[in-house]
């Protein structure tokens, strides 16, 4: 069985989430590092992980990790990996490069060479001179990073955040791959109420119902590597398939989308359509200072205006005076608000329990979290509570 070192890059701040779910699925020899998690894997593995990782932005192939601190270092040792392996005759292959702290720091020369080294390989297989570049597409990545070389093959194609769901956006969308691990750092379950005050576009509460309806993200999209030539035609499909039969269509949630904006709601409920989870969530048209609920425990999980412009600010300090007017006598719900404005808990009017600092695209944000008092009588909820507790 041919195996394969993956890597599956992430937003900072999130790679040891995306490594438990690596771990979750079976895959070993899980390494973390900034910005990404490497293990090991075999060609379905490849198919699983673009299909089920819900946090990863993409998946790579590592074709070969080395020193090189001149031009004909970096030819010489491009040059040496099997691409006949893995580029078809026609197959298109870009470059792109990345270079922090090294000696070869110009990209285009990088990208250059780089290539110019791979069609010297492929020339000498395929005895060709020329490529015309019109078939299946291997993106390649050559990053360098304090003079170490890493060779990377894209097996997804359009970044994984893109689920296929998001007909529309708000002006400030979170990307589906960090709602997700917002939703799996709370380590909400489905049998907990949930609640987003500024659901916006609704992003957060539907990766939340696609975790609970156990949906794969990856479902009703494709990927690059489907079309490769070396992998089997029936491996996405038959993956494709099982998850089908996986998805919990019984599962009962309490999910429920707020916003002032008549027309974000108008989104949020078509979102939630074409992500096929458009009966586990409620959406309305509700303002924050109307927040209420019957529900005795549960969590708020929400992705507020930060105040970007110095403009906003004001206003966005009243929002959050306003949130801890609202959800701070909620004592038995949890509540996690991911913001980058500094004075947050002072806003809001109580220092959380614990922060964790992520980032938002290239905006480095707090994942303020608070829990809830545990119920006093022993049920379903109140045991999942004393758990979370106990593990963090």
């Amino acid at each position: 069985m041919e195996k394969f070192r993956l890597v599956a890059t992430t937003a900072f701040g999130i790679e040891s989430i995306a490594a438990d779910e690596i771990k979750k699925m079976g895959f070993e020899n899980v390494i973390t590092e900034n910005g990404r998690v490497m293990y090991d894997s075999d060609i379905e593995g490849i198919a699983k992980s673009n299909l089920w990782l819900r946090t990863p932005d993409r998946i790579y192939i590592l074709l070969d990790t080395f020193k090189a601190t001149s031009f004909e270092e970096l030819f010489n040792k491009v040059n040496a990996i099997p691409w006949e392996q893995f580029i078809s005759k026609d197959g298109e292959f870009p470059v792109n490069a990345k270079s922090v702290k090294s000696k070869l720091f110009s990209l285009s020369d990088i990208q250059a060479i780089s290539k110019k080294a791979i069609v010297k390989k492929l020339s000498d297989h395929y005895k060709v001179q020329w490529f015309d570049e019109t078939g299946s597409k291997f993106s390649i990545v050559v990053a360098i990073l304090k003079d170490e070389v890493s060779v990377l093959l894209d097996t997804s194609g359009e970044a994984l955040h893109k689920r296929g769901y998001r007909a529309k956006g708000n002006l400030a969308p979170l990307k589906e791959t960090l709602a997700a691990a917002l939703v799996l750092i709370s380590r909400w379950r489905p049998h907990i109420h949930l609640i987003d005050p500024m659901c916006g576009s609704g992003t957060l509460l539907i990766e939340a119902a696609l975790i609970g309806r156990n949906i794969a993200p990856g479902l009703n999209r494709e990927f690059v590597s489907e079309k490769w030539n070396w992998i089997p035609e029936n491996i996405y499909e038959n993956l494709r398939e099982e998850a089908r039969s996986l998805i919990n269509i019984t599962e009962e949630l309490s999910i429920e989308g707020y916003d002032y904006d008549p027309k974000a709601i108008r989104v949020a409920i078509e979102n939630a359509k074409l992500a096929g989870v458009g009966d586990a969530i409620h959406f309305q048209v509700r303002d924050l200072k109307d927040l209420s609920t019957q529900k005795q425990y549960g969590y708020i999980i929400s992705n507020p205006p930060y105040g970007e412009r110095l403009s906003d600010q004001n206003s966005v300090k009243e929002l959050y005076r306003e949130m801890g007017k609202k959800f701070i006598p909620m004592k038995t719900w949890s509540k996690y608000i991911i913001t980058s404005f500094d004075g947050f808990e002072e806003a809001f009017g109580q220092k959380s329990t614990k922060n964790r600092k992520l980032y938002n695209g290239k905006i480095k944000t707090y994942y303020y979290q608070y829990f809830g008092e545990k119920p006093k009588r022993i049920n379903k909820e109140s045991a999942w509570l004393e758990k979370r507790d106990v593990e963090d």
